[in-house]
């Protein structure tokens, strides 16, 4: 009986504008904003669904490694993590790479088989028609701040 919210960060949890540079490491390029801003939203939102598991969809599992971006969670939401829709041993990293964030969630969807699932990002392209519902689309720069995201991952919960 497993439930799972694949989770973004870039456009979810902070704003989209994310660059690394070797001098500066990750940050965020809007003024103002800062890195995972947003996280005590979703941590919230969770609370009240004990039973829900995390799997990463982010780019930065794939770009630094899964332990690296779990590891920039909040110790709350780590715990809910149960792995990543990229996994080193399971495909090619071209395969992954020429995938749609959507097409890379409804593999992982297919493999997990959860009792209910859905998607939080702000990218909705390529996804698959038939799961489109289960996506909550976030706008770039607002992400998880977005009251109308907020009252659509708790409709989304609820309806697990």
């Amino acid at each position: 009986m497993t439930k799972i919210c694949y989770l973004d960060f870039d456009g979810v949890v902070h704003d989209e504008a994310v660059y690394c540079s070797p001098k500066r490491g990750i940050f965020i390029g809007t003024p103002g904003r800062v890195l995972f801003e947003w996280m005590p939203i979703l941590n919230e939102l969770l609370v009240p669904h004990p039973d829900v598991k995390i799997v990463l969809s982010t780019s930065w599992v794939r770009g630094r490694s899964f332990e690296f971006a779990k590891g920039k969670l909040s110790p709350t939401l780590q715990a809910r993590v149960i792995g990543a829709t990229f996994h080193n041993r399971l495909m090619q990293k071209i395969e992954y790479d020429f995938m749609s964030r959507g097409m890379q969630v409804w593999s992982d969807v297919q493999r997990r088989q959860p009792t209910g699932w859905f998607a939080i990002d702000n990218d909705a392209e390529g996804w698959p028609e038939h799961c489109r519902d289960r996506l909550i689309k976030t706008e770039d720069r607002l992400g998880l701040s977005d009251l109308a995201v907020q009252i659509a991952i708790r409709d989304m919960l609820t309806s697990l």
